[in-house]
């Protein structure tokens, strides 16, 4: 088991960009799903889809390069954790990389990225960063 799956999904993310593969695999959970959507959505992974097998869910992640071949994610930070929990509230939520990268939190409005967070005034737990 698992401590923490969100670390555990970042490092496969890290290690298959590392190895210049063009998909993975990682077991499934609605977080997972919302953090890859987000990550589509702002142009970091080409795609993702959910695969509905037996044992265990698992979804796979299609990676983005550039047309250099270079990986289009440069980092990927697990900001809170198990062990410590950050919450932030809207006015004091972290710019990453002076706006160029941006960072995941788990709101009560669901899953969403530091600015749209910024645009409805709200704070939450600061999942990870990404540049």
């Amino acid at each position: 088991m698992l401590t923490d799956p969100i670390a555990d999904m970042l490092a496969r993310i890290r290690n298959a960009l590392t190895a210049r593969k063009k998909s993975l695999l990682i077991p499934a959970s609605k977080m997972k799903l919302e953090i890859l959507r987000i990550m589509k959505e702002e142009g970091y992974i080409e795609d993702y889809k959910y695969l509905d097998e037996k044992p265990q869910p698992k979804i796979e992640v299609i990676l983005k390069y550039d047309e250099l071949k270079r990986p289009v994610i440069s980092g990927l930070r697990r900001v809170s954790k198990p062990g410590r929990r950050i919450y932030l509230g809207y006015q004091k939520l972290p710019r990453v990389m002076d706006g160029l990268g941006l960072a995941i939190l788990s709101t009560s409005q669901g899953i969403l990225t530091d600015y749209e967070a910024r645009r409805r005034k709200i704070g939450g737990e600061v999942l990870l960063e990404i540049w």
